[in-house]
Protein backbone atom coordinates (compact mmCIF):
# COMPACT_ATOMS: atom_id res chain seq x y z
CA UNK A 1 0.00 0.00 0.00
CA UNK A 2 2.89 2.36 0.73
CA UNK A 3 3.98 2.43 -2.87
CA UNK A 4 0.45 3.04 -4.15
CA UNK A 5 -0.36 5.81 -1.71
CA UNK A 6 2.86 7.71 -2.37
CA UNK A 7 2.29 7.51 -6.11
CA UNK A 8 -1.29 8.67 -5.65
CA UNK A 9 -0.28 11.71 -3.61
CA UNK A 10 2.29 12.74 -6.20
CA UNK A 11 -0.14 12.22 -9.07
CA UNK A 12 -2.92 14.22 -7.46
CA UNK A 13 -0.60 17.09 -6.58
CA UNK A 14 0.91 17.12 -10.05
CA UNK A 15 -2.55 17.49 -11.62
CA UNK A 16 -2.82 21.06 -10.32
CA UNK A 17 -4.01 23.68 -12.77
CA UNK A 18 -5.85 26.98 -12.44
CA UNK A 19 -8.71 25.25 -10.66
CA UNK A 20 -8.88 26.27 -7.01
CA UNK A 21 -9.54 22.69 -5.95
CA UNK A 22 -6.13 21.69 -7.19
CA UNK A 23 -4.23 24.39 -5.28
CA UNK A 24 -3.04 22.41 -2.29
CA UNK A 25 0.39 21.74 -0.80
CA UNK A 26 2.52 19.08 -2.45
CA UNK A 27 3.77 17.92 0.96
CA UNK A 28 0.69 17.02 2.96
CA UNK A 29 2.72 16.44 6.12
CA UNK A 30 4.57 19.77 6.04
CA UNK A 31 5.12 20.79 9.66
CA UNK A 32 3.10 23.81 10.60
CA UNK A 33 1.20 24.17 7.34
CA UNK A 34 -2.34 23.66 8.72
CA UNK A 35 -2.12 26.29 11.44
CA UNK A 36 -4.50 28.87 9.97
CA UNK A 37 -8.14 28.82 8.94
CA UNK A 38 -7.14 29.62 5.38
CA UNK A 39 -4.70 26.73 5.13
CA UNK A 40 -7.21 24.31 6.61
CA UNK A 41 -9.87 25.48 4.16
CA UNK A 42 -7.44 24.95 1.29
CA UNK A 43 -6.60 21.45 2.51
CA UNK A 44 -10.27 20.56 2.91
CA UNK A 45 -11.00 21.75 -0.62
CA UNK A 46 -8.42 19.27 -1.84
CA UNK A 47 -10.10 16.53 0.19
CA UNK A 48 -13.46 17.27 -1.42
CA UNK A 49 -11.87 17.14 -4.82
CA UNK A 50 -11.39 13.42 -4.32
CA UNK A 51 -15.17 13.05 -4.46
CA UNK A 52 -14.93 14.14 -8.08
CA UNK A 53 -11.81 12.15 -8.87
CA UNK A 54 -13.63 8.94 -7.99
CA UNK A 55 -16.01 9.35 -10.93
CA UNK A 56 -13.21 8.19 -13.22
CA UNK A 57 -11.93 5.33 -11.11
CA UNK A 58 -14.18 2.65 -12.59
CA UNK A 59 -14.22 4.08 -16.10
CA UNK A 60 -17.08 5.40 -18.19
CA UNK A 61 -16.96 8.73 -16.28
CA UNK A 62 -19.49 7.67 -13.68
CA UNK A 63 -19.31 7.62 -9.86
CA UNK A 64 -18.13 4.30 -8.49
CA UNK A 65 -21.40 3.89 -6.56
CA UNK A 66 -23.20 3.21 -9.85
CA UNK A 67 -21.51 -0.15 -10.19
CA UNK A 68 -22.50 -1.50 -6.79
CA UNK A 69 -25.99 -2.66 -7.75
CA UNK A 70 -24.38 -4.72 -10.52
CA UNK A 71 -22.86 -6.89 -7.77
CA UNK A 72 -26.39 -7.89 -6.69
CA UNK A 73 -29.35 -9.57 -8.32
CA UNK A 74 -31.06 -6.24 -8.92
CA UNK A 75 -28.97 -5.21 -11.95
CA UNK A 76 -26.21 -6.34 -14.29
CA UNK A 77 -23.83 -5.11 -16.97
CA UNK A 78 -23.88 -6.00 -20.64
CA UNK A 79 -20.49 -7.71 -20.32
CA UNK A 80 -21.41 -9.93 -17.39
CA UNK A 81 -20.49 -13.45 -18.38
CA UNK A 82 -21.18 -16.80 -16.69
CA UNK A 83 -20.37 -17.94 -14.18
CA UNK A 84 -20.33 -14.59 -12.42
CA UNK A 85 -21.54 -12.32 -9.70
CA UNK A 86 -20.63 -8.70 -10.13
CA UNK A 87 -20.06 -6.00 -12.67
CA UNK A 88 -18.03 -7.01 -15.67
CA UNK A 89 -16.81 -10.43 -14.59
CA UNK A 90 -16.02 -12.76 -11.74
CA UNK A 91 -15.72 -11.52 -8.19
CA UNK A 92 -12.17 -12.42 -7.23
CA UNK A 93 -9.02 -10.84 -5.84
CA UNK A 94 -7.94 -9.69 -9.30
CA UNK A 95 -11.18 -7.91 -10.20
CA UNK A 96 -10.29 -4.37 -11.28
CA UNK A 97 -13.24 -2.77 -9.53
CA UNK A 98 -12.47 -4.54 -6.29
CA UNK A 99 -9.03 -2.92 -6.42
CA UNK A 100 -10.29 0.51 -7.47
CA UNK A 101 -12.87 0.61 -4.69
CA UNK A 102 -10.13 -0.09 -2.12
CA UNK A 103 -7.78 2.52 -3.55
CA UNK A 104 -10.45 5.19 -3.82
CA UNK A 105 -11.18 5.16 -0.09
CA UNK A 106 -7.58 4.85 1.07
CA UNK A 107 -6.58 7.78 -1.10
CA UNK A 108 -9.38 9.73 0.51
CA UNK A 109 -8.31 8.63 4.00
CA UNK A 110 -4.71 9.65 3.33
CA UNK A 111 -5.82 13.18 2.53
CA UNK A 112 -8.13 13.50 5.53
CA UNK A 113 -5.50 12.12 7.90
CA UNK A 114 -2.96 14.66 6.68
CA UNK A 115 -5.39 17.52 7.25
CA UNK A 116 -6.76 16.37 10.61
CA UNK A 117 -3.41 15.35 12.08
CA UNK A 118 -1.57 18.31 10.60
CA UNK A 119 -3.92 20.78 12.31
CA UNK A 120 -4.24 19.07 15.70
CA UNK A 121 -1.66 21.27 17.46
CA UNK A 122 -3.35 24.48 16.30
CA UNK A 123 -7.07 23.81 16.02
CA UNK A 124 -8.03 24.68 19.61
CA UNK A 125 -6.80 28.23 19.09
CA UNK A 126 -8.46 28.75 15.72
CA UNK A 127 -11.88 30.02 14.67
CA UNK A 128 -15.16 28.13 14.78
CA UNK A 129 -15.01 28.01 10.99
CA UNK A 130 -11.68 26.18 11.12
CA UNK A 131 -13.19 23.70 13.59
CA UNK A 132 -16.09 23.21 11.20
CA UNK A 133 -13.68 22.38 8.37
CA UNK A 134 -11.92 19.76 10.46
CA UNK A 135 -15.29 18.31 11.51
CA UNK A 136 -16.21 17.96 7.84
CA UNK A 137 -12.98 16.08 7.21
CA UNK A 138 -13.71 13.76 10.13
CA UNK A 139 -17.15 12.90 8.73
CA UNK A 140 -15.64 12.23 5.33
CA UNK A 141 -12.99 9.96 6.84
CA UNK A 142 -15.62 8.07 8.82
CA UNK A 143 -17.65 7.61 5.65
CA UNK A 144 -14.58 6.18 3.89
CA UNK A 145 -14.05 3.64 6.63
CA UNK A 146 -17.73 2.66 6.51
CA UNK A 147 -17.37 1.82 2.81
CA UNK A 148 -14.29 -0.26 3.51
CA UNK A 149 -15.64 -2.36 6.38
CA UNK A 150 -18.99 -2.83 4.63
CA UNK A 151 -17.16 -4.28 1.66
CA UNK A 152 -14.05 -6.05 2.94
CA UNK A 153 -14.71 -6.55 6.66
CA UNK A 154 -11.48 -6.11 8.64
CA UNK A 155 -9.17 -3.60 6.93
CA UNK A 156 -5.98 -1.66 7.72
CA UNK A 157 -6.78 1.28 9.97
CA UNK A 158 -4.89 4.58 10.10
CA UNK A 159 -6.07 7.75 11.84
CA UNK A 160 -2.88 9.70 11.18
CA UNK A 161 -0.16 9.87 8.51
CA UNK A 162 1.66 6.57 8.71
CA UNK A 163 5.25 5.38 8.71
CA UNK A 164 6.73 2.83 6.35
CA UNK A 165 6.47 0.20 9.08
CA UNK A 166 2.79 0.90 9.67
CA UNK A 167 2.00 0.28 6.01
CA UNK A 168 2.92 -3.33 6.73
CA UNK A 169 0.61 -3.84 9.70
CA UNK A 170 -2.22 -6.40 9.61
CA UNK A 171 -5.90 -5.60 9.39
CA UNK A 172 -7.92 -4.08 12.24
CA UNK A 173 -11.21 -5.56 13.41
CA UNK A 174 -14.26 -4.10 11.67
CA UNK A 175 -15.95 -3.75 15.08
CA UNK A 176 -13.13 -1.49 16.31
CA UNK A 177 -13.35 0.60 13.14
CA UNK A 178 -17.13 0.82 13.45
CA UNK A 179 -16.84 2.20 16.96
CA UNK A 180 -14.34 4.73 15.63
CA UNK A 181 -16.85 5.77 12.96
CA UNK A 182 -19.59 6.23 15.55
CA UNK A 183 -17.33 8.23 17.86
CA UNK A 184 -15.98 10.44 15.09
CA UNK A 185 -19.37 11.32 13.62
CA UNK A 186 -20.85 12.11 17.02
CA UNK A 187 -17.97 14.40 17.91
CA UNK A 188 -17.82 16.07 14.50
CA UNK A 189 -21.55 16.80 14.53
CA UNK A 190 -21.04 19.27 17.40
CA UNK A 191 -19.23 21.69 15.09
CA UNK A 192 -21.54 21.46 12.06
CA UNK A 193 -24.72 23.18 10.95
CA UNK A 194 -27.79 21.13 10.07
CA UNK A 195 -27.59 22.18 6.44
CA UNK A 196 -24.24 23.20 4.99
CA UNK A 197 -24.32 26.71 3.50
CA UNK A 198 -22.37 25.39 0.52
CA UNK A 199 -24.08 22.52 -1.25
CA UNK A 200 -22.04 19.35 -1.47
CA UNK A 201 -20.34 19.82 1.93
CA UNK A 202 -20.68 17.65 5.02
CA UNK A 203 -23.03 18.98 7.71
CA UNK A 204 -24.73 17.75 10.87
CA UNK A 205 -27.34 15.79 8.90
CA UNK A 206 -24.55 14.03 6.99
CA UNK A 207 -22.70 13.22 10.22
CA UNK A 208 -25.78 11.62 11.77
CA UNK A 209 -26.60 9.97 8.45
CA UNK A 210 -23.20 8.27 8.21
CA UNK A 211 -23.54 7.29 11.86
CA UNK A 212 -26.97 5.76 11.21
CA UNK A 213 -25.85 3.88 8.09
CA UNK A 214 -22.78 2.45 9.82
CA UNK A 215 -24.68 1.45 12.97
CA UNK A 216 -27.34 -0.30 10.87
CA UNK A 217 -24.55 -2.38 9.33
CA UNK A 218 -23.17 -3.31 12.74
CA UNK A 219 -26.63 -4.17 14.03
CA UNK A 220 -27.56 -6.35 11.07
CA UNK A 221 -24.29 -8.29 11.16
CA UNK A 222 -24.14 -8.28 14.97
CA UNK A 223 -20.63 -6.86 15.19
CA UNK A 224 -18.97 -7.95 18.41
CA UNK A 225 -22.22 -9.52 19.59
CA UNK A 226 -23.59 -5.99 20.13
CA UNK A 227 -26.24 -5.97 17.43
CA UNK A 228 -29.06 -4.57 19.55
CA UNK A 229 -26.89 -1.70 20.75
CA UNK A 230 -25.96 -0.77 17.21
CA UNK A 231 -29.59 -0.88 16.11
CA UNK A 232 -30.41 1.58 18.91
CA UNK A 233 -27.65 3.92 17.71
CA UNK A 234 -28.94 3.65 14.13
CA UNK A 235 -32.49 4.47 15.17
CA UNK A 236 -31.44 7.34 17.44
CA UNK A 237 -29.09 8.84 14.85
CA UNK A 238 -31.69 8.75 12.08
CA UNK A 239 -34.33 10.12 14.45
CA UNK A 240 -32.09 13.06 15.32
CA UNK A 241 -32.27 14.30 11.73
CA UNK A 242 -36.07 14.43 11.77
CA UNK A 243 -37.30 17.99 11.77
CA UNK A 244 -34.09 19.26 10.20
CA UNK A 245 -34.47 17.78 6.74
CA UNK A 246 -37.57 16.99 4.64
CA UNK A 247 -38.52 14.86 1.66
CA UNK A 248 -38.76 16.41 -1.77
CA UNK A 249 -42.34 16.88 -2.91
CA UNK A 250 -41.88 14.90 -6.12
CA UNK A 251 -39.75 11.75 -6.25
CA UNK A 252 -38.75 12.24 -9.88
CA UNK A 253 -37.35 15.72 -9.15
CA UNK A 254 -34.51 14.10 -7.24
CA UNK A 255 -32.93 12.84 -10.46
CA UNK A 256 -33.11 15.73 -12.94
CA UNK A 257 -31.14 18.97 -13.18
CA UNK A 258 -34.26 21.13 -13.03
CA UNK A 259 -35.64 19.20 -10.09
CA UNK A 260 -32.42 19.35 -8.12
CA UNK A 261 -32.48 23.15 -8.28
CA UNK A 262 -35.58 23.19 -6.07
CA UNK A 263 -35.31 23.94 -2.35
CA UNK A 264 -37.33 20.89 -1.27
CA UNK A 265 -35.02 18.60 -3.25
CA UNK A 266 -31.98 20.26 -1.70
CA UNK A 267 -33.41 19.45 1.73
CA UNK A 268 -33.67 15.74 0.98
CA UNK A 269 -30.24 15.36 -0.64
CA UNK A 270 -27.91 15.03 2.35
CA UNK A 271 -24.73 13.83 0.59
CA UNK A 272 -24.24 14.35 -3.13
CA UNK A 273 -21.49 14.01 -5.69
CA UNK A 274 -21.75 17.42 -7.34
CA UNK A 275 -21.39 18.17 -11.03
CA UNK A 276 -21.37 21.45 -12.95
CA UNK A 277 -20.82 23.05 -16.35
CA UNK A 278 -19.38 26.16 -14.71
CA UNK A 279 -15.63 26.74 -14.49
CA UNK A 280 -13.78 23.48 -14.77
CA UNK A 281 -16.53 21.26 -16.14
CA UNK A 282 -17.44 18.16 -14.19
CA UNK A 283 -19.94 15.97 -16.00
CA UNK A 284 -20.83 12.29 -16.02
CA UNK A 285 -22.22 9.58 -18.31
CA UNK A 286 -24.59 7.80 -15.92
CA UNK A 287 -27.61 8.25 -18.16
CA UNK A 288 -25.70 7.72 -21.38
CA UNK A 289 -24.58 4.29 -20.20
CA UNK A 290 -28.06 3.27 -19.08
CA UNK A 291 -30.42 4.46 -21.80
CA UNK A 292 -32.03 3.24 -25.02
CA UNK A 293 -29.79 2.83 -28.09
CA UNK A 294 -31.68 5.81 -29.56
CA UNK A 295 -29.61 8.12 -27.37
CA UNK A 296 -27.36 5.96 -25.17
CA UNK A 297 -25.18 2.88 -24.95
CA UNK A 298 -27.13 0.55 -22.63
CA UNK A 299 -24.16 -0.63 -20.58
CA UNK A 300 -26.09 -1.26 -17.37
CA UNK A 301 -29.49 -2.88 -16.97
CA UNK A 302 -32.02 -3.23 -14.15
CA UNK A 303 -33.22 -6.79 -13.66
CA UNK A 304 -36.68 -8.31 -13.53
CA UNK A 305 -36.10 -9.04 -9.83
CA UNK A 306 -36.08 -5.32 -9.19
CA UNK A 307 -38.98 -4.55 -11.52
CA UNK A 308 -41.18 -7.19 -9.94
CA UNK A 309 -40.54 -5.84 -6.43
CA UNK A 310 -42.64 -2.72 -7.08
CA UNK A 311 -46.15 -3.05 -5.68
CA UNK A 312 -49.35 -2.30 -7.53
CA UNK A 313 -51.11 0.94 -6.65
CA UNK A 314 -53.29 -0.92 -4.14
CA UNK A 315 -50.19 -1.57 -2.01
CA UNK A 316 -50.04 -5.28 -2.80
CA UNK A 317 -47.26 -7.32 -4.37
CA UNK A 318 -47.88 -8.26 -8.00
CA UNK A 319 -48.68 -11.91 -7.19
CA UNK A 320 -51.29 -10.76 -4.68
CA UNK A 321 -52.90 -7.84 -6.49
CA UNK A 322 -55.84 -8.15 -8.91
CA UNK A 323 -54.52 -4.99 -10.58
CA UNK A 324 -51.42 -6.70 -11.99
CA UNK A 325 -51.57 -7.54 -15.69
CA UNK A 326 -48.64 -9.63 -16.99
CA UNK A 327 -49.46 -8.45 -20.51
CA UNK A 328 -48.90 -4.85 -19.41
CA UNK A 329 -46.72 -5.09 -16.30
CA UNK A 330 -46.11 -1.34 -16.07
CA UNK A 331 -49.78 -0.55 -15.53
CA UNK A 332 -51.21 0.16 -12.06
CA UNK A 333 -47.78 0.14 -10.46
CA UNK A 334 -46.07 2.13 -7.74
CA UNK A 335 -45.22 5.49 -9.42
CA UNK A 336 -41.58 4.92 -8.51
CA UNK A 337 -41.62 2.10 -11.06
CA UNK A 338 -42.17 4.65 -13.84
CA UNK A 339 -39.61 7.09 -12.40
CA UNK A 340 -36.96 4.36 -12.22
CA UNK A 341 -37.60 1.91 -15.06
CA UNK A 342 -38.59 2.00 -18.73
CA UNK A 343 -39.81 -0.92 -20.84
CA UNK A 344 -41.60 -1.93 -24.05
CA UNK A 345 -44.38 0.52 -24.84
CA UNK A 346 -43.07 3.32 -22.63
CA UNK A 347 -42.28 6.77 -23.97
CA UNK A 348 -38.77 7.86 -23.07
CA UNK A 349 -37.18 11.27 -23.52
CA UNK A 350 -33.61 12.51 -23.64
CA UNK A 351 -31.25 14.93 -25.32
CA UNK A 352 -28.16 14.19 -27.38
CA UNK A 353 -26.67 17.67 -27.50
CA UNK A 354 -28.20 19.85 -24.80
CA UNK A 355 -29.83 22.01 -27.46
CA UNK A 356 -33.38 22.02 -28.78
CA UNK A 357 -32.39 20.04 -31.88
CA UNK A 358 -30.96 17.30 -29.68
CA UNK A 359 -34.20 16.40 -27.95
CA UNK A 360 -35.31 12.77 -28.32
CA UNK A 361 -38.71 11.25 -27.64
CA UNK A 362 -39.34 7.65 -28.65
CA UNK A 363 -41.72 4.82 -27.80
CA UNK A 364 -39.64 1.81 -26.81
CA UNK A 365 -40.28 -1.30 -28.87
CA UNK A 366 -38.82 -4.67 -27.91
CA UNK A 367 -39.97 -6.59 -30.98
CA UNK A 368 -40.38 -4.63 -34.23
CA UNK A 369 -37.83 -3.40 -36.76
CA UNK A 370 -39.35 0.07 -36.60
CA UNK A 371 -40.33 2.28 -33.69
CA UNK A 372 -42.26 5.50 -33.21
CA UNK A 373 -40.25 8.70 -32.72
CA UNK A 374 -41.55 12.21 -32.15
CA UNK A 375 -40.57 14.84 -34.72
CA UNK A 376 -40.19 18.11 -32.82
CA UNK A 377 -40.00 20.02 -36.11
CA UNK A 378 -43.44 18.95 -37.31
CA UNK A 379 -44.90 18.05 -33.89
CA UNK A 380 -45.90 14.63 -35.20
CA UNK A 381 -44.96 11.01 -34.59
CA UNK A 382 -43.15 9.11 -37.34
CA UNK A 383 -41.93 5.59 -37.99
CA UNK A 384 -38.13 5.19 -37.80
CA UNK A 385 -35.60 2.37 -37.68
CA UNK A 386 -35.66 0.81 -34.23
CA UNK A 387 -32.19 1.47 -32.88
CA UNK A 388 -32.75 -1.02 -30.04
CA UNK A 389 -32.98 -3.79 -32.64
CA UNK A 390 -31.32 -2.63 -35.86
CA UNK A 391 -28.37 -0.45 -34.87
CA UNK A 392 -24.79 -1.74 -35.02
CA UNK A 393 -24.70 -1.93 -31.21
CA UNK A 394 -28.22 -3.24 -30.70
CA UNK A 395 -26.79 -6.38 -29.10
CA UNK A 396 -26.49 -4.32 -25.91
CA UNK A 397 -30.10 -3.11 -25.94
CA UNK A 398 -32.82 -3.88 -23.42
CA UNK A 399 -34.46 -6.28 -25.88
CA UNK A 400 -31.59 -8.18 -27.53
CA UNK A 401 -29.53 -8.25 -24.35
CA UNK A 402 -32.68 -9.59 -22.79
CA UNK A 403 -33.07 -7.40 -19.75
CA UNK A 404 -36.51 -6.12 -20.72
CA UNK A 405 -35.92 -2.86 -18.85
CA UNK A 406 -33.68 0.19 -19.01
CA UNK A 407 -33.04 2.76 -16.33
CA UNK A 408 -35.32 5.78 -16.29
CA UNK A 409 -33.70 7.21 -13.18
CA UNK A 410 -30.85 9.59 -14.12
CA UNK A 411 -31.66 9.25 -17.87
CA UNK A 412 -34.92 11.19 -18.28
CA UNK A 413 -33.55 14.72 -18.31
CA UNK A 414 -34.26 16.31 -21.71
CA UNK A 415 -32.72 19.69 -20.80
CA UNK A 416 -29.00 18.89 -21.12
CA UNK A 417 -26.92 16.47 -23.13
CA UNK A 418 -27.03 12.91 -21.82
CA UNK A 419 -23.37 12.70 -22.85
CA UNK A 420 -22.39 15.51 -20.45
CA UNK A 421 -24.83 15.33 -17.57
CA UNK A 422 -24.59 17.48 -14.44
CA UNK A 423 -27.31 15.72 -12.46
CA UNK A 424 -25.86 15.44 -8.94
CA UNK A 425 -25.51 11.85 -7.81
CA UNK A 426 -27.42 11.16 -4.57
CA UNK A 427 -25.15 9.37 -2.10
CA UNK A 428 -27.47 9.82 0.90
CA UNK A 429 -31.06 11.05 1.09
CA UNK A 430 -33.42 11.81 3.94
CA UNK A 431 -35.69 9.02 2.66
CA UNK A 432 -32.92 6.54 3.47
CA UNK A 433 -32.76 7.79 7.07
CA UNK A 434 -36.50 7.40 7.53
CA UNK A 435 -36.25 3.81 6.33
CA UNK A 436 -33.14 3.21 8.45
CA UNK A 437 -35.03 4.41 11.51
CA UNK A 438 -37.93 2.10 10.71
CA UNK A 439 -35.73 -0.92 10.03
CA UNK A 440 -33.70 -0.50 13.21
CA UNK A 441 -36.84 -0.21 15.32
CA UNK A 442 -38.35 -3.26 13.62
CA UNK A 443 -35.23 -5.32 14.31
CA UNK A 444 -35.43 -4.22 17.96
CA UNK A 445 -39.04 -5.46 18.04
CA UNK A 446 -40.15 -1.95 18.92
CA UNK A 447 -43.12 -1.44 16.63
CA UNK A 448 -44.87 1.81 17.42
CA UNK A 449 -46.54 4.64 15.54
CA UNK A 450 -43.20 6.30 14.80
CA UNK A 451 -42.21 3.28 12.69
CA UNK A 452 -45.40 3.41 10.65
CA UNK A 453 -45.11 7.18 10.31
CA UNK A 454 -41.56 6.95 8.93
CA UNK A 455 -42.54 4.40 6.29
CA UNK A 456 -45.79 6.20 5.48
CA UNK A 457 -43.91 9.44 4.89
CA UNK A 458 -41.84 7.77 2.18
CA UNK A 459 -44.80 5.93 0.66
CA UNK A 460 -47.10 8.95 0.66
CA UNK A 461 -44.57 11.02 -1.22
CA UNK A 462 -44.53 8.29 -3.87
CA UNK A 463 -48.34 8.19 -4.02
CA UNK A 464 -48.64 4.79 -2.36
CA UNK A 465 -51.08 3.69 0.40
CA UNK A 466 -50.11 3.79 4.07
CA UNK A 467 -48.93 0.70 5.90
CA UNK A 468 -51.81 -1.76 5.62
CA UNK A 469 -53.74 -2.89 8.70
CA UNK A 470 -52.57 -6.51 8.38
CA UNK A 471 -48.99 -5.34 8.86
CA UNK A 472 -49.58 -3.34 12.03
CA UNK A 473 -47.98 -5.18 14.94
CA UNK A 474 -46.55 -7.94 12.70
CA UNK A 475 -42.74 -8.00 12.79
CA UNK A 476 -42.30 -10.25 9.74
CA UNK A 477 -44.67 -8.24 7.57
CA UNK A 478 -43.05 -4.98 8.65
CA UNK A 479 -39.58 -6.39 8.01
CA UNK A 480 -40.74 -7.41 4.54
CA UNK A 481 -42.21 -3.97 3.88
CA UNK A 482 -39.20 -1.93 4.95
CA UNK A 483 -36.89 -4.11 2.87
CA UNK A 484 -39.21 -3.72 -0.11
CA UNK A 485 -39.24 0.04 0.38
CA UNK A 486 -35.45 0.24 0.47
CA UNK A 487 -35.22 -1.66 -2.82
CA UNK A 488 -37.71 0.41 -4.78
CA UNK A 489 -37.00 3.81 -3.19
CA UNK A 490 -33.20 3.63 -3.43
CA UNK A 491 -32.62 1.62 -6.63
CA UNK A 492 -29.43 2.55 -8.53
CA UNK A 493 -28.11 4.48 -5.53
CA UNK A 494 -25.66 1.78 -4.46
CA UNK A 495 -27.33 0.83 -1.17
CA UNK A 496 -28.69 -2.59 -2.04
CA UNK A 497 -25.11 -3.82 -2.41
CA UNK A 498 -24.77 -3.68 1.38
CA UNK A 499 -28.44 -4.39 2.12
CA UNK A 500 -28.24 -7.74 0.33
CA UNK A 501 -25.37 -8.76 2.59
CA UNK A 502 -26.93 -7.32 5.74
CA UNK A 503 -30.06 -9.37 5.10
CA UNK A 504 -28.13 -12.49 4.05
CA UNK A 505 -30.05 -12.98 0.79
CA UNK A 506 -27.26 -13.10 -1.78
CA UNK A 507 -27.92 -16.79 -2.38
CA UNK A 508 -31.60 -16.41 -3.26
CA UNK A 509 -31.05 -13.28 -5.33
CA UNK A 510 -28.48 -14.99 -7.51
CA UNK A 511 -29.56 -18.63 -7.67
CA UNK A 512 -31.03 -18.53 -11.20
CA UNK A 513 -30.31 -17.00 -14.57
CA UNK A 514 -31.44 -13.40 -15.00
CA UNK A 515 -34.57 -13.45 -17.15
CA UNK A 516 -35.96 -10.56 -19.13
CA UNK A 517 -38.19 -9.71 -22.07
CA UNK A 518 -40.84 -12.27 -23.10
CA UNK A 519 -39.89 -13.99 -26.35
CA UNK A 520 -41.63 -13.01 -29.56
CA UNK A 521 -42.30 -16.62 -30.56
CA UNK A 522 -44.50 -16.98 -27.49
CA UNK A 523 -46.43 -13.82 -28.30
CA UNK A 524 -44.24 -11.37 -26.41
CA UNK A 525 -46.03 -9.53 -23.64
CA UNK A 526 -49.41 -10.31 -25.20
CA UNK A 527 -48.68 -14.00 -24.71
CA UNK A 528 -47.99 -13.63 -20.99
CA UNK A 529 -50.49 -14.97 -18.46
CA UNK A 530 -48.17 -16.08 -15.66
CA UNK A 531 -47.09 -14.27 -12.53
CA UNK A 532 -43.71 -14.75 -10.82
CA UNK A 533 -43.54 -17.13 -7.86
CA UNK A 534 -42.47 -15.35 -4.67
CA UNK A 535 -43.19 -18.28 -2.37
CA UNK A 536 -40.60 -20.87 -3.26
CA UNK A 537 -39.47 -20.63 0.37
CA UNK A 538 -40.38 -18.38 3.32
CA UNK A 539 -37.13 -16.48 2.69
CA UNK A 540 -38.13 -15.78 -0.91
CA UNK A 541 -41.50 -14.55 0.30
CA UNK A 542 -40.07 -12.36 3.07
CA UNK A 543 -37.55 -10.71 0.74
CA UNK A 544 -39.75 -10.45 -2.38
CA UNK A 545 -37.45 -12.61 -4.50
CA UNK A 546 -39.28 -13.63 -7.67
CA UNK A 547 -38.72 -17.05 -9.27
CA UNK A 548 -39.52 -17.58 -12.97
CA UNK A 549 -38.70 -21.26 -13.40
CA UNK A 550 -42.29 -22.32 -14.15
CA UNK A 551 -42.36 -20.33 -17.39
CA UNK A 552 -38.73 -19.54 -18.09
CA UNK A 553 -38.98 -21.00 -21.60
CA UNK A 554 -41.09 -17.96 -22.54
CA UNK A 555 -38.42 -15.47 -21.41
CA UNK A 556 -35.14 -14.35 -22.91
CA UNK A 557 -32.13 -15.14 -20.71
CA UNK A 558 -30.19 -11.96 -19.98
CA UNK A 559 -27.40 -13.35 -17.77
CA UNK A 560 -27.05 -17.14 -17.70
CA UNK A 561 -25.19 -19.03 -15.03
CA UNK A 562 -25.55 -16.63 -12.10
CA UNK A 563 -24.59 -18.17 -8.79
CA UNK A 564 -23.69 -17.30 -5.23
CA UNK A 565 -20.75 -18.46 -3.16
CA UNK A 566 -20.71 -17.82 0.62
CA UNK A 567 -17.35 -16.08 0.22
CA UNK A 568 -19.12 -13.28 -1.67
CA UNK A 569 -20.45 -11.96 1.63
CA UNK A 570 -17.18 -10.01 1.64
CA UNK A 571 -15.10 -8.82 -1.26
CA UNK A 572 -11.58 -10.22 -1.51
CA UNK A 573 -8.63 -8.12 -0.43
CA UNK A 574 -7.10 -6.97 -3.74
CA UNK A 575 -4.18 -9.18 -4.69
CA UNK A 576 -2.01 -6.19 -5.58
CA UNK A 577 -2.39 -4.86 -2.04
CA UNK A 578 -1.36 -8.20 -0.56
CA UNK A 579 1.76 -8.13 -2.74
CA UNK A 580 2.58 -4.71 -1.26
CA UNK A 581 1.72 -5.73 2.30
CA UNK A 582 2.06 -9.49 2.97
CA UNK A 583 0.63 -8.94 6.48
CA UNK A 584 -2.83 -8.55 4.91
CA UNK A 585 -4.63 -11.87 5.23
CA UNK A 586 -7.04 -12.75 2.45
CA UNK A 587 -10.74 -13.09 3.21
CA UNK A 588 -12.02 -16.64 3.57
CA UNK A 589 -12.59 -18.52 0.33
CA UNK A 590 -10.34 -16.44 -1.91
CA UNK A 591 -6.88 -17.62 -2.96
CA UNK A 592 -3.74 -15.47 -3.04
Amino acid sequence: MKKFLLITLIAVASAACEDYLDKEPYDYTSAGFYKTEEAIELGLTGVYYNMYLDMYNFGYAVPNYIFLDQFTGMAFERNDAPPTIGAGGGLDQNNTRVLQWWRTWYTFITRTNSLIYGSKDYIDGLSDKAKQYIAEARVLRAYCYYNLIATYGDVPFFDKPVTVEQYREPRTSKAIILDFILSETAEAAKYLEWTAPSRGRMDKAAAYGVRARAALLGGSLNYGGQGAGYFRIAAASADTVKGHRTLATRYEDLFTTTGQAKADVRSELIIEVMYSLDGTKRTHLIGFGSASRFYGQTLRHPSSLLADTYECTDGKRIDESPLYDPKHPQRNRDPRFHATLLMHGDTCTGNNTGAEDGKIKVILNAYDDNARQYDYGTNTWKSVINMDINSSAAWTSFTIMGAGYIWGKMTADSVESIQASTIHYPVMRYAELLLTYAEAKIELNELDQSVYDAINEVRRRAGMPDVSSDRIGNIDKMRQLVRRERKVELALEGLHFVDMRRWGIGDIENEYDSYGVPLKEFGGYEGMTEKPDFRKTPRHDLNDIAVYEAYKQKLRVAVPGRFWDPKFELWPIPQQEIFLNPALEQNTGYSN
